[in-house]
């Protein structure tokens, strides 16, 4: 409330703590001046809910109406801290009784409240998801260049024609020379085919693209996922042997 702040709340606390927390002693409480509008309604909002025969359902929808004028005079934007009175009172319903709900509220309150959107907050290391031509006129320490096979560079759209074909090697180009440190130039194995059962293995191979020249290859490192290993290492020959057989039959 307008006045209310730190030290006179302990004042009003005291207070009430003197009077054996009865909230009658509220009502011979003098609040500044500033809060004087609103004392009323917070003494009769208190002794309402402390009633003896006061139901429990619907008492916080009771606080969230008396707080209402406070909230709007108090905030620029109400709205969102509104919703989350809304949402504590819906909240609020699926609980029997008023100690249940604090309890629970107690152990378990929410990490943050709710508010509007504001300026992207973003980690020292994050990734950016951009087309080719997003891509124009910007650079980034680290590249990753997706699908760089035959039918996505060059698009399959654009195969028989010359012009669309060299068109397409200069967007590769493009996407290529957004790299400040690093570049990797992503070539899929496989495509799975579609419309096959769930655990289905049905695929073809891909096409490296052809703009990737064994001149172009000549100036990559290329690394491959799971690599075979080097003939005599011994690898192989020096794993342990596993009965599977046996292992599927002591299963019954």
């Amino acid at each position: 409330m307008p006045g209310m702040g730190p030290a006179n709340a302990d004042r009003c606390v005291s207070a009430l703590a003197a009077g054996g927390y009865d909230l009658q002693t509220l009502a011979g409480f003098r609040p500044p001046a500033a809060a004087l509008e609103s004392w009323d309604g917070l003494v009769g909002l208190l002794r309402g809910l402390a009633a003896p025969e006061a139901r429990w359902p619907g008492q916080v929808e009771q606080v969230r109406r008396w707080y209402q004028p406070l909230l709007e005079a108090l905030y620029d934007a109400p709205g969102v801290r509104a919703a989350d009175l809304d949402m504590l009172e819906r909240v609020s319903a699926q609980f029997a009784s008023r100690e249940r709900f604090l309890t629970e509220l107690t152990l378990d309150p929410p990490q943050a409240t709710g508010d509007l959107a504001g300026p992207p907050l973003k980690d020292e290391d994050y990734l950016v998801l951009s087309t080719i031509h997003s891509a124009k006129g910007q650079e980034w320490d680290a590249v990753h260049v997706l699908n760089v096979a035959d039918g996505n560079f060059p698009s399959e759209f654009a195969g028989g024609r010359e012009d669309l074909i060299e068109e397409e090697r200069r967007l590769l180009y493009v996407a290529m020379t957004r790299a400040r440190r690093e570049l990797h130039l992503i070539e899929p194995q496989r495509y799975y085919v579609t419309q096959q059962s769930r655990r289905g293995d049905a695929h073809v191979y891909g096409a490296r693209s052809r703009f990737l020249t064994p001149a172009v290859l000549g100036r990559l490192e290329r690394i491959g996922w799971g690599e075979p290993q080097a003939a005599g290492t011994g690898a192989v020959a020096d794993a342990p042997r596993v009965d599977v057989g046996s292992q599927l039959r002591a299963m019954w």
